[in-house]
């Protein structure tokens, strides 16, 4: 490992020289060895490819076999319309899913556009892609780094690396040689600098080691894609449906083509009859119901802040059992923040800080003028620690822009890395003040005297111990801790020395205030949390307890412990682990996929780049929308526009509502095509004419099914939905329950059906010998009156028993009956279509209907009111509603 070499050994391994850097020749060498320093291209697919995708389900290649089964059988407007549905559901799908795969573009703009580099003695600024190893890279605060380096000398540098290994605040690099016989993790390789960090502090030299796909960045792009994308729950339930439903259609034809046959009928007329069968079986509606139902659901939850990027990660979202979080930026504010200070041989909470007695006044503006950072309301620049330090002020509204004017910097002793320190000089009415600023360990030093209730008093070897022991207790607590002191200085005196101690400031990114009550609420939805992040296991886990995420350092595993795990191990102990610490984005994929290989529905939330991999290689990838990089937006499922955790808690009860919705959606479908096999079914065997033309079907499946079925998926958010256990994810749409419900409702829309189809033969000969009039032809006036009224009852029987499936349990009366307006509307809109296709002159000559006369509809509205009385029965007997 680099990291563990000299800087000499470095450049002679890779052949380079430290004074004049490589020659031409030899860059031209290297670039056809290890190619341009860039990320490779990931071949792009053709929108052609990307709609043919769409079309890759089950339930799909069912509709299309549909189409061609109508188109056998001349039903040319049938298999149209069918053609229309499929079409249409790629169409949006395609254009809600266009933006996806970009986290490997995302990853291009991140590289630094150019670099300074030393060839043949000279400094030259070239495009950073023209970059080799064995390159002298000259490092300078404001740059990306171009590529991964070993650094060979180093001047006060600090890196900003939050995005590749979560660590909230910039690194102090150098180029000291590393001893260890063992791998490391990224954010402790302080003699490296890896390509798009941020040099946010200093200067250095160093030396290219890995360009291109062989630097870290270039691995986590490698991650991005290879990780493949799996089915998502509901796509598995749809796909397990369609089957079943292709099975029982394949099924059916067979059935009732072997049983005619045996009956002696015509060979031509039992094809037709099985085929209209199967077209029967198939819920043509369903794909684009469930397309829309989805596509709404991504429109409800911008409302609450979450953009989901596809279609099908919204219902994804309500399986969720397990919230893997990055810390920085997500679990906390990745801000910086002073929480405590020690004055007077106390530590106070920050908040009872003032501007008042003199040590307080001298702790704040010795933070404050010993200061390079700035941070106004417009802007923050400069070291986090340091900011925090300003903003101390700000709050108590004593603002460096002011002081600094009334202490004017005189001179300044810069902050140096090995010595942890920085003074500054300010004068003020022509009293020279030194300001020292840093380490305690090293600032305690300094001084000899202590302010002690506004007085100097001098500074003990007691005092030293218990300032060190409250310093240490800070630490213990995650707590960055920075120590002030002050001297009034004469011209020939040192300014480090003989200071007197003011006391300390303890800083660390604390959480998010919401995310505490969010993490509850999980719990009570079934939801565990689990915290993943590059930082240090003892502050990762201080956080944890914070936020009531775990209970003590044995839920916290680290990276180089997990090193040590086989994935089976890792999988067995994720039950019990909260906290992953310094990992890699190696490491972090690996835990979501073994929190995956448990059966759990994993959602993986993150900002930075070293978050990407997880996030695709999770059920549902969650970016931050404002501190997120576009690598992680772009390897998202979904983004929280207000980088909000308790917005993934919203989405996840959303989702969970959504696939409630469409379940129902489903099962309405189900039954109503149940029903109509079981209309064909029972005629058949029964030697009746056939109730049903096989465009009556299609109209119902089409039409009369699909605005209630569309209406359901736009029920009202169940407010106990969060009070539930996640769903399990195998169980099928069809459990023991909902197979009883959908057999039984179809059983009866069917014999409803069946007895308006013989009510229908009475009122027009005056007999229910219906087997008579078998012979005589579809369009005789006795058949289609019987045929009218059948396709009356089907549909709007279907349309009121869309009532009973707004809740399995609860009756319509307890939920309220116009609490779903877009159902109402629904039944109503079906209603009225169907009068008007049997009436209107023209259009009942193509759907080969006859107006209905007074007696006629008095029975159709009696047979279809009473899947609504028989269900609300049901519930009455069965459930106790009403006693509940």
């Amino acid at each position: 490992m680099w990291y563990e070499k000299s800087g000499n050994e470095v450049i002679k391994e890779l052949n380079s020289n430290l004074e004049n850097g490589l020659n031409s020749t030899e860059v031209s060498k290297r670039i056809s060895k290890y190619g341009y320093n860039k990320l490779a291209e990931k071949k792009k697919k053709s929108t052609i490819v990307k709609f043919l995708q769409q079309l890759k389900d089950v339930l799909i290649y069912v509709l299309i076999v549909a189409a061609v089964i109508s188109i056998a059988l001349r039903e040319y407007s049938d298999a149209v319309i069918i053609m229309i549905v499929v079409i249409a559901n790629a169409v949006i799908g395609l254009m809600q899913e266009q933006r996806a795969e970009q986290a490997m573009d995302a990853l291009k703009k991140l590289s630094s556009p150019k670099a300074y580099i030393k060839r043949e003695g000279k400094i030259l600024e070239i495009p950073s892609e023209e970059i080799v190893p064995g390159d002298i890279v000259i490092l300078d605060a404001g740059r990306y780094i171009p590529c991964d380096i070993r650094i060979l000398e180093s001047a006060n540098l600090k890196i900003e690396e939050s995005a590749l290994t979560g660590e909230s605040i910039p690194v102090d690099k150098n180029s000291i040689i590393i001893d260890t016989s063992k791998d490391i993790a990224l954010g402790d390789q302080k003699n490296m600098a890896f390509m798009s960090t941020l040099i946010t502090y200093g200067r250095g030299v160093g030396i290219a080691v890995s360009t291109g796909m062989n630097t870290e960045i270039g691995k986590i792009a490698k991650m991005l894609s290879e990780e493949d994308n799996e089915e998502t729950p509901l796509q598995k339930n749809l796909s397990s449906l369609g089957k079943i439903l292709a099975i029982l259609a394949v099924g059916i034809c067979a059935i009732i083509f072997i049983f005619g046959i045996i009956q002696g009928r015509n060979i031509k007329d039992m094809f037709f009859i099985a085929v209209s069968l199967a077209v029967a079986a198939i819920p043509e509606g369903l794909v684009a119901i469930v397309t829309i139902v989805l596509a709404v659901g991504m429109q409800k939850m911008i409302k609450v802040n979450a953009i989901v990027r596809k279609l099908t990660a919204v219902e994804t979202l309500g399986a969720v059992n397990v919230i893997c979080s990055d810390k920085t930026g997500t679990l906390t504010q990745n801000k910086m923040t002073v929480k405590k200070y020690y004055l007077n041989e106390k530590t106070y909470e920050i908040d009872s800080l003032s501007y008042n007695r003199v040590d307080e006044k001298l702790l704040i503006n010795s933070m404050i003028l010993c200061n390079d950072a700035s941070s106004t309301k417009e802007e923050k620049t400069g070291d986090p620690t340091e900011i925090a330090l300003i903003d101390v002020g700000n709050n108590l509204n004593i603002h460096q822009e002011d002081l600094s004017k009334e202490f004017k910097r005189f001179d300044e002793i810069p902050f140096e890395s090995d010595r942890k320190l920085m003074t500054t000089v300010n004068e003020n009415q022509g009293v020279k003040y030194a300001f020292t600023k840093g380490a305690i360990d090293n600032l305690i030093r300094l001084c000899d005297k202590i302010i002690l209730n506004d007085e100097e008093k001098d500074l003990s070897e007691n005092l030293r111990n218990e300032i060190l022991q409250a310093a240490n207790e800070m630490s213990d607590q995650s707590l960055r801790v920075l120590a002030s002191s002050y001297k009034i200085v004469k011209d020939t005196e040192s300014y480090e020395s003989n200071m007197t101690f003011i006391g300390f400031m303890a800083m660390m990114d604390p959480p998010r205030l919401e995310v505490k009550d969010a993490i509850e609420k999980c719990k009570n939805a079934g939801i565990k949390t689990v915290m993943i992040t590059g930082d240090h296991k003892n502050t990762a886990v201080a956080i944890a307890k914070d936020l009531n995420l775990a209970q003590s350092e044995n839920e916290a595993l680290s990276g180089h412990e997990l090193d040590k795990l086989s994935e089976e191990e890792l999988s067995s102990l994720s039950d019990k682990i909260r906290v992953y610490a310094r990992v890699s984005p190696e490491h972090k994929v690996r835990i979501v996929k073994a929190i995956k290989s448990r059966g759990n529905v994993v959602s993986m939330t993150g900002d930075g780049v070293n978050d990407a991999p997880s996030l695709k290689a999770a059920d549902i990838g969650v970016a931050m929308g404002i501190t997120g990089t576009d690598v992680s937006k772009g390897a998202a499922d979904m983004i929280l526009t207000d980088d909000n955790f308790t917005t993934i808690v919203s989405a996840v009860e959303a989702g969970r509502n959504i696939f409630n919705n469409i379940k129902k959606s489903i099962l309405f479908l189900l039954s109503c095509n149940l029903g109509e096999l079981f209309t064909l079914f029972f005629a058949i065997i029964l030697g009746w004419p056939t109730p049903l033309e096989p465009t009556h079907i299609l109209w119902v499946n089409l039409v009369t099914d699909s605005f209630p079925g569309l209406s359901l998926g736009m029920e009202n958010p169940d407010p106990d939905v969060m009070k539930e256990a996640p769903r399990n994810v195998k169980e099928s749409f069809i459990t023991k329950q909902t197979g009883v419900l959908i057999l039984l409702g179809g059983l009866l829309v069917g014999l409803l059906t069946l007895t308006a189809f013989a009510f229908g033969i009475y009122f027009h000969t005056g007999s229910f010998d219906i087997v008579s009039h078998m012979k005589e032809s579809t369009g005789s006036s006795a058949i289609m009156h019987a045929q009218t009224m059948a396709f009356m009852v089907l549909s709007t029987s279907q349309l009121f028993f869309s009532l009973n499936m707004r809740n399995l349990n609860k009756s319509i009366f307890k939920i309220g009956i116009f609490t779903n307006k877009y159902l109402i509307g629904a039944i109503l809109f079906g209603i009225i279509i169907q009068i008007l296709v049997i009436t209107i002159p023209g259009v009942n000559t193509l759907f080969k209907t006859v107006p209905l006369i007074g007696k006629d509809l008095l029975v159709v509205i009696l047979l279809s009111l009473t899947p609504v009385v028989a269900s609300e029965l049901f519930k009455l007997f069965h459930n106790n509603i009403y006693f509940s």
